[in-house]
């Protein structure tokens, strides 16, 4: 077998493992993929973030697709104002971290992602206290709302850019938070704002050389992102088999390590 052949099939089983076990709580799993990507295939940071972000792509794209049996597209347009009220920041926020992301120093790029799976991994920690649970709005006012949701989008698209993530851990508590909506609404809603967000940071980065990585790595990407889209099914199937709140803090644990161990740089 080449070496080729054997590494997208190693891709293959290790998006797929990744997958099944983010999907079972409801994750695409693009942050757990993201140090498999640096740590077992070698891709440089900024090409493992684009890589990471073409495959997040696609599986954002059949994610929102295979959920409309549940959440039809009827239901999003009644909510478009809360898609736009994201989309007002997040846009801004993909475009100008995307930006800088392809101007600073390999090592600083380690440190801003080591930094930001630390954060995703204490957002999913926090997602099993009573503080995700809570059922009053944080704010009652629109204008309120409305700024905060603008900022909010913001930074989660700045951190969707530098991971090439969906950002649905952000996302979905956000706008369960600000907005009140249904958690599975909200989960149709985080992909209807991830989309239009990776791709304005997609084509941000396709203006550097980093890109070519797409064409350098096809083989691999195709192999991933076919596992990804088999491992997320698998999750769904195997959807409270497990308990979600073991398996999160599990992951959580397993992230914290990773970004630690990989991210980082020894100084002399």
């Amino acid at each position: 077998m080449k070496r080729s052949d054997r590494r997208n099939r190693a891709g293959f089983f290790a998006a797929a493992a990744v997958a099944s076990l983010a999907g079972l709580i409801g994750l695409g799993g693009a942050e757990f993929r993201l140090p498999i990507l640096k740590a077992l295939f070698r891709l440089p940071s900024l090409k493992a973030v684009i890589f990471n972000k073409a495959t997040s792509l696609v599986v954002v794209f059949f994610a929102l697709f295979f959920r409309m049996h549940e959440i039809s597209f009827g239901m999003l347009a009644d909510h478009t104002s809360i898609i736009l009220n994201l989309l007002g920041g997040s846009l801004i926020g993909a475009w100008v971290s995307a930006g800088i992301a392809m101007r600073i120093s390999e090592q600083t790029l380690d440190a801003v992602i080591m930094v930001l799976l630390l954060a995703m991994a204490a957002v999913l920690l926090l997602d099993q206290t009573s503080f995700m649970q809570r059922e009053e709005l944080f704010f009652e006012t629109l204008w309120a709302r409305t700024l905060a949701g603008v900022t909010a989008g913001f930074f989660i698209g700045m951190v969707a850019a530098v991971l090439g993530v969906a950002g649905g851990e952000l996302l979905i508590p956000t706008i369960v938070l600000l907005y009140g909506v249904d958690i599975k609404l909200a989960g149709s809603l985080s992909l209807a704002v991830s989309l239009p967000t990776m791709l304005v940071g997609f084509f941000r980065y396709s203006r550097g050389a980093a890109f070519e990585v797409l064409s350098q790595e096809r083989g691999l990407l195709i192999s991933m992102v076919v596992g990804s889209i088999v491992g997320a099914g698998i999750g769904a199937l195997l959807l409270g088999v497990v308990p979600a709140g073991l398996l999160t803090v599990g992951l959580s644990l397993l992230l914290i390590l990773s970004a630690i161990k990989i991210f980082r740089h020894k100084t002399a």
